[in-house]
């Protein structure tokens, strides 16, 4: 009797737009023969991704009960969850960006975010118990998880993983896997988007959100050992090429956005047509020969969902409900309008919004109910 493929699951980054990967795991559940049974060894998260990879890491001797964990935090979040959203949390931050560019060059001393992400790393440490990991890797409940961070002195993408003792770590050109022992401080650099939130010291090297120059996603997932991967992205995949005529010079807000985009989305697409350029070279190559010439590469099964629908409108639609201080900090950055509405869409940890992503979510991946089933192998 051959053994069970491996699957992997594969949550990207993006802010506030994570919790669209809540609705999945929600409609995940719903179909599978038994919610209690973990249906992927393997977990991989990058950025706010990884907050939800560990989630269900923690609780993976009880899926069902991860992924009622995180439907609570979800449908419940409030921005002062994750960062001072108060009044005066947000005067000190403008206060401190405004003396470094008037005073800067006689204080040495620059602003290290925009923002105060204190209260996250108290939910966090509060809401998780890592000894889950070690328990479920000891049980088989789990093969192996990974959190993905950016190194700002090295530029190397380092993929921290717990996993069985066999599983090696790994080195490529600007990336490496490197076993650890996962906590607080790893979910807190790899969510630690560039100049919002503040870069957090892991052993010698300060270390930014996961998704900068992460080139290969699915990679960590290989090295894990995977054979299919399941990969909930953060943006829709297909854009339509329309170029409007605009006399306007786009926001801050508007620049920003694009730059965080391009950081959290762009990367995926471009590895997953990768991959499948190297699925069709093998599937031409006869395994007999693949094994003579003892070629590493082997095929990779592939299921990928992805919003539906553009969530920077959909958080142009709800940015109503952040609160007054953050509102007027975006509204100065052009951030309270639709074309602003990327940056937005990162930083909306409110109730509509996320319960609105959640839905989405769980309708997106209902819709490809029997392509799902066949993937998990679900009769």
């Amino acid at each position: 009797m051959s053994a069970r493929p491996k699957i992997a699951l594969i949550l990207t980054g993006g802010g506030a737009r994570a919790a669209y990967q809540v609705g999945v795991l929600k409609a995940v559940r719903e179909l599978l023969s038994e919610p209690r049974r973990n249906p992927f060894q393997i977990l991989c998260g990058t950025s706010a991704g990884a907050i939800n990879a560990v989630s269900l890491a923690v609780w993976a001797e009880n899926f069902s009960a991860g992924v009622d964990h995180l439907c609570h935090v979800w449908e419940n979040f409030h921005a002062g969850q994750v960062y001072r959203a108060d009044a005066l949390g947000i005067i000190r931050s403008g206060a401190r960006w405004l003396g470094a560019l008037m005073f800067g060059w006689i204080t040495h001393r620059a602003p290290r975010s925009l923002l105060d992400n204190t209260p996250l790393y108290q939910l966090l440490t509060h809401g998780l118990d890592f000894s889950g990991i070690e328990r479920a890797i000891e049980n088989r409940a789990l093969h192996a998880v990974s959190v993905t961070c950016s190194g700002y002195s090295s530029g190397q993408s380092v993929t921290f993983f717990r996993g069985r003792a066999d599983i090696e770590s790994w080195q490529r050109s600007q990336r490496v896997g490197a076993h650890a022992k996962l906590g607080v401080d790893h979910l807190m650099a790899s969510s630690a988007i560039p100049f919002i939130f503040p870069a957090i010291k892991i052993n010698r090297e300060w270390f930014g959100d996961g998704s900068m120059r992460q080139m290969t996603p699915i990679s960590p997932a290989i090295h894990l050992g995977a054979d299919k991967v399941l990969v909930v992205g953060a943006g829709r995949f297909h854009e339509e090429n329309i170029r409007p005529r605009t006399g306007v010079y786009p926001s801050l807000a508007q620049i920003a956005g694009h730059a965080l985009s391009s950081i959290f989305l762009d990367s995926l697409p471009v590895d997953l047509e990768r991959a499948a350029r190297i699925n069709r070279t093998l599937s031409i190559i006869p395994e007999e020969v693949r094994r003579e010439q003892s070629m590493e590469l082997r095929p990779l099964d592939m299921l990928v969902i992805a919003p539906s629908e553009r969530l920077d409108h959909l958080a142009a639609r709800n940015a109503w409900a952040l609160p007054w201080p953050v509102r007027m900090l975006l509204r100065g950055m052009g951030a309270m309008n639709r074309n602003g509405g990327a940056l937005t869409s990162y930083l909306l940890f409110e109730r509509p919004y996320t319960c609105a992503l959640i839905d989405l979510g769980y309708r997106d991946t209902l819709a490809r109910r029997d392509e799902l089933l066949a993937f998990l192998d679900e009769k």
